[in-house]
Parts: C-alpha cells; sequence; structure tokens
C-alpha cells in the first residue's frame, strides 16, 4: 500500500460549459422552444426590444453600427457576420438573392416547410369535403402506403364508415387528382394510368402510351426499347420517344414525387426544411466580387436581460425568501451568458466557413473545398464535439435561395458527384461504372467502382445497361 501524487489536466464540465454545450447543439427552432419555455417559467428573464438600425430597421447590438449598412463594400473577400431575429428580417433585404426578379420575395416564398403527404393532401381537397367525407378522407389518407398507393379495398372503408361505396369513390377520385397525381391509386399500373389521364387535359401525349402502360408495363419498367416496339408495332424511334415521355412524366409510386427516392431512379430524397439557421447572400447581387453576408438567425425578437424589476424586489426581499429567487436571479444568468457563448461558437464557424467555401456557396457542388471537423476545431482552437454540436441540425440559405444542412459544407463527395453528373451528361455512349471510376480518376478523384454505383444511384442516374436503350433512339 502507497500513495503516489500526480498533475495532470483536466477539462471541468461546469454548469456554464454545459448549458452552453446544450443550446449549441439546438437549431432555430428547438432554441426557440427552450427560451420561451424559460421565460414563462423564470421571473428573473426578461425579454427587452432591441434599438434598431433606422436605414433596414435590423436589430443593434449595444451601441454598435448596423452590421449590413455600415460595412464597406469594397471587394473585400471577409464575409460579414452578424446575428439577428429571423422575423426582423426585412423583405427588401433579400431582393439580392432572387435570380429572376427585382421584388423582393415575402417570407413564405423562401422558408420551406416540411409536411406531411396525408396532411398537404387534406388540405387540397378539405374545401369541397362535407362533414360526412372528411372521416372517409382521412381513412384514405392514413392507410397509403411510403409509395402513396392504397393497399386496401375501397368496400372495406365503406363498411367501416358505414357509407355506400359510391361515396368512398367520390372521395378518393378527388385525392387522386391531387398534387401528386395518382395518389391513392391501388397499384402502380392505376397510378400511371390516372396521371395520363390528368395530363392529357393540358398538352397532347402520345397515342400509345395508354397501350403501353396497360399492356407492356414490363418492358417500360426494364427500358426495353426493342421489345416494345416489336408489341406495339412501331419503329423503335418512336419506342425510344414514348419511353422517354412515360419516365420525364409519370411516376408509377406517387409518393415518390414528393420526397423523391434515389433507389428507384428519381433524384436523392431531399430534405425539406421548414426555416434556415442563417442566410448567405452577396454584399452587392450584381457585384459578384463583394463580400458575403452571413446573417445568423435568432429566435428572440430582441435580447434576454435580468428583469430590472425582479432584481430589485430581491433587495427587499425577506431574508428567508431570498434563495429561492435568487436561484432563478442565477439560472437567468447562466442562460444570457451561454446563448451569448453559442453565438458566438456560431460567428466564428460560419466566419470561417464562408470565407473557406465561398466558391462552393456562389458556384455549386464541384468547388466544395475538403473540409473535415477537427480541421475546422484546430483553426478555432475549440473541441471537434463543439464543432459538432455547432453543425449537427442547422441549415443555411444560400444566395441562390436553396437551404440545405450546414453539414454539406463538410461532404467530401459532392465535387465527385458533381464531376460524375458532368461525364454522364457529356457521354456518347453509357460508360459502365468502371469506366467512370477511371474517368474520374483521370480528374484526380481516385475511387472504387462501387462508390462510383453508390454516387450514381444517389444522384438518380440509371446503370449504363439502362441508359443504353434511352441513349441510342433519343
Amino acid at each position: 500500500m502507497y500513495q503516489i501524487q500526480s498533475q495532470e489536466l483536466r477539462t471541468l464540465t461546469t454548469a456554464h460549459l454545459a448549458q452552453t454545450m446544450s443550446l449549441l447543439a439546438l437549431n432555430i427552432e428547438e432554441l426557440g422552444e427552450k427560451i420561451h419555455s424559460l421565460l414563462a417559467k423564470n421571473p428573473a428573464l426578461e425579454l427587452e426590444e432591441p434599438r434598431r438600425c433606422p436605414q433596414c430597421l435590423r436589430p443593434l447590438q449595444g451601441n454598435a453600427p448596423c452590421p449590413v449598412c455600415s460595412h464597406s463594400t469594397g471587394n473585400s473577400s471577409e464575409p460579414v457576420v452578424f446575428v439577428s431575429h429571423r422575423w426582423d428580417v426585412p423583405e427588401r433585404a433579400f431582393t439580392g438573392i432572387s435570380a429572376s426578379s427585382e421584388e423582393a420575395p415575402v417570407l413564405d416564398e423562401y422558408v420551406s416547410e416540411e409536411q406531411n403527404l396525408a396532411l398537404y393532401i387534406l388540405q387540397q381537397i378539405a374545401p369541397t369535403l362535407t362533414a360526412a367525407e372528411r372521416p372517409v378522407a382521412a381513412h384514405i389518407l392514413t392507410s397509403l402506403d411510403e409509395d402513396g398507393l392504397l393497399p386496401i379495398p375501397l368496400l372495406e372503408i365503406a363498411r367501416y364508415h358505414h357509407v355506400p361505396p359510391s361515396r368512398v369513390e367520390s372521395v378518393l377520385h378527388r385525392i387522386q387528382r391531387c398534387d401528386p397525381p395518382g395518389v391513392g391509386a391501388p397499384t402502380p399500373k392505376e397510378a400511371l394510368l390516372i396521371q395520363l389521364e390528368i395530363l392529357s387535359e393540358n398538352r397532347d401525349v402520345p397515342p400509345l402510351a395508354r397501350q403501353a402502360i396497360e399492356g407492356h408495363l414490363e418492358h417500360l419498367g426494364r427500358y426495353q426499347v426493342h421489345e416494345l416496339s416489336l408489341a406495339l408495332g412501331v419503329t423503335e424511334t418512336e419506342s425510344a420517344a414514348l419511353v422517354q415521355f412515360i419516365r420525364e412524366n409519370l411516376n408509377p409510386y406517387p409518393a415518390r414525387a414528393h420526397w423523391g427516392d434515389w433507389h428507384h431512379g428519381s433524384a436523392a430524397a431531399v430534405p425539406v426544411y421548414r426555416r434556415p439557421d442563417a442566410l448567405i447572400r452577396l454584399a452587392s447581387p450584381r457585384d459578384p466580387e463583394s463580400p458575403l453576408v452571413v446573417e445568423i438567425l435568432s429566435p428572440l425578437r430582441g435580447q434576454l436581460r435580468l428583469n430590472p424589476l425582479f432584481r430589485r424586489a430581491l433587495a427587499e426581499m425577506d431574508a428567508a425568501q431570498r434563495p429561492a429567487w435568487q436561484k432563478d436571479l442565477e439560472r437567468a444568468r447562466l442562460l444570457i451568458k451561454s446563448l451569448g457563448q453559442r453565438n458566438q461558437a456560431l460567428v466564428q464557424l460560419l466566419r470561417y466557413l464562408a470565407r473557406k467555401q465561398r466558391d462552393f456557396i456562389l458556384h455549386g457542388d464541384q468547388y466544395l473545398t475538403p473540409l473535415t471537423r477537427a480541421q475546422v476545431a484546430a483553426f478555432l482552437g475549440v473541441h471537434e464535439s463543439t464543432v459538432s454540436r455547432a453543425v449537427s441540425g442547422k441549415t443555411v440559405q444560400l444566395p441562390n435561395r436553396r437551404i440545405i444542412p450546414l453539414e454539406r459544407f463538410f461532404d467530401r463527395s459532392l465535387p465527385v458527384r458533381a464531376a460524375l453528373r458532368t461525364i454522364v451528361a457529356q457521354e456518347e455512349k453509357p460508360l459502365s461504372d468502371s469506366q467512370l471510376a477511371t474517368r474520374l480518376k483521370k480528374l484526380g478523384y481516385p475511387i472504387a467502382r462501387r462508390t462510383v454505383a453508390k454516387y450514381r444511384q444517389m444522384e438518380g442516374i440509371l446503370p449504363a445497361r439502362l441508359r443504353h436503350g434511352i441513349a441510342n433512339h433519343a
């Protein structure tokens, strides 16, 4: 038995650090819910309306000048980064992010909202439903499978609600003609026929399209142009044009038109976000060399502060009741300090990313500079887990008005996938995955054939054998 004394450096997790890390991991919606919950529970907290810029009406921090109106308009590459409330952003401040019009978009135009397919369809047909039809519509919509098809018979729904089958058919007919069309069809073939019927009301469709869908769906599914031409008695060129028309305009699985599915040849599933955590735009929209402006959005319409009336009451309070109130005051101070640290961490991170990934932000995936969280953490002088928390669940809106996850700034596959899309678009004849891997290697992307297949599926690019039939007769 003996004792040894030694010294070592160990990170001490304080209440301040723990709360800062907790707040850093929240996105704008989660942070808003958290803060408003604490405002309701803690009387020591108060929300104060901020001082505003007289020109653009943005809230100002203390006595500091406006971060937008006062910054230099020179050709500086240093981004301007600041924090503001989401709903305090004036509409005219976003004229630069609209690619087609000088008119400022309304807020709903650039804030996407994640929405359930059943609710999305119900909102479309709700004005046409009677009180007796609403339960039937809800039953149908909640019974849809992940492809948007209805696997249960209409008679079962009619019996459950004690209504005639004709009423169920009437409701289903309206559902099937909503967006996306064909939802509620019993089979993929029926979904295609419904879509074809709706499409024919607004444009000309190939005369043999219905016959091809009804009798030769297996040839369409396998892109068998030669076999389809023999079955329909047309030339291979006409058959290829028919296949191309159906492929571009119809979808046998209607729900995938709503959220996408790369497993079946369409574009990769793209998450839809209700509101971004940050907005990125050019300071001068007509000058591509102008600095980037990064606006980190806060869920607060003002600034948190300690309630002066609470502090005055605490000083005059009886000593027996003071400890409980003192705890509320300490919690309020901790929240304000932690929130400031969170904002500071996001400002540092987004300033670095805007400077490092400027070309990606302005010009697209192929210009992404490969980065890791460890590299960013080393540059900022923080732990890698801090960067991970700051990135997780956050989204940013780019100057082209696309809302993307912040994690995409670290996706090393984006330049490779952009190069893959370019190669496929320019190929004279369909290239196999091995040939695509060879081409990519010459461009400086040495990846394996199976990785090419994975990226090809993510981009919704068909295999060479399926692209071959389309390319020869396009």
